[in-house]
């Protein structure tokens, strides 16, 4: 595995100084910025929401870290030139942290800085545009959508469950997605983050359509997302995430071809072989060269 650490955003002066010292690793582990949180999860009511949960009419969920810590370490990595990442799930989560990266962009002038809001599950209809405006990642985990998807409208109620798991409305905002798994409490497979977010479909068979169709996306939109956009979220889509010469060489063989196949066996696609920097990590049996 290559691997982009991502320390805890708080402590962001001892990666300044780590990478003084050390430099910023190689092709195999390197540092990647740092991460941050701003508040729980849907499932444990800590998510951030604007409104009350729907069957918790006193509880909005709860923040981690107090906005003006997150300001001020936002503030202070950016300016250090380190890339940041936040953790944000519910509404008022996700508009605080926008609006934290929109006032550090404004303070410390232009640059490639890449901020990246992660999981970004349930958005607000009017901030769904400024992902785009502000340059905002959505670093998201489509597996989440077809877990959650079983019942989160006896949390959040419907209305605002059309824009969970957004995957349509922010690409058709001109979003770039970076899609991954959230392992270990997610799966690692690819093929079934594809297959979630192409089909929506719950795991217990109850939206043989999709929860929330609205937002299913294609399967060229989703391998994009976990590819050279994924890539492009850690900058380093010079190095992978596209089949171009000068890069490192590394791809997988799906068996059968996944644009090919019926979205609703998206999942069962199997990987015949692994290489990695142009050498076969993996072969399946009785795989020819």
């Amino acid at each position: 595995l290559r691997v982009r650490a991502a320390p805890p955003l708080p402590r962001w002066e001892l990666l300044v100084d780590d990478l003084k010292k050390n430099g910023r690793g190689d092709d195999w582990i390197a540092a990647g910025g740092l991460k941050g949180c701003v508040d729980g999860s849907l499932g444990s009511h800590t998510a951030a929401m604007r409104e009350p949960y729907w069957d918790a009419p006193s509880d909005r969920g709860l923040l981690v870290n107090s906005p003006d810590e997150l300001y001020d370490w936002t503030a202070s990595a950016d300016a250090a030139g380190l890339q940041v990442m936040v953790h944000a799930i519910g509404d008022r989560a996700i508009r605080l942290q926008l609006d934290i990266f929109q006032r550090v962009a404004r303070e410390n002038g232009p640059r490639d800085r890449r901020f990246r809001i992660e999981h970004a599950q349930h958005i607000h209809p009017d901030d769904l545009p400024r992902f785009s405006k502000l340059g905002v990642l959505a670093s998201m985990q489509p597996y989440h959508a077809i877990d959650d998807g079983r019942w989160a409208e006896g949390v959040i109620g419907q209305q605002r469950s059309r824009t969970s798991y957004a995957f349509r409305s922010l690409l058709d905002a001109k979003t770039r997605l970076a899609f991954g798994s959230d392992w270990f409490v997610a799966p690692a497979s690819v093929t079934k983050g594809i297959y979630a977010a192409v089909t929506r479909r719950t795991l217990d068979g109850k939206h043989a359509d999709g929860w929330v169709p609205e937002q299913r996306i294609t399967v060229e939109e989703a391998l994009r997302a976990y590819t050279i956009d994924a890539a492009f979220a850690m900058f380093a889509e010079d190095q992978i995430g596209s089949l171009e010469k000068g890069k490192l060489a590394d791809l997988v063989v799906l068996e059968p071809d996944l644009t090919r196949s019926d979205p609703v066996d998206i999942d069962k696609v199997q990987v015949t072989c692994t290489i990695i920097g142009g050498e076969v990590a993996y072969a399946s049996d009785g795989l020819n060269e």
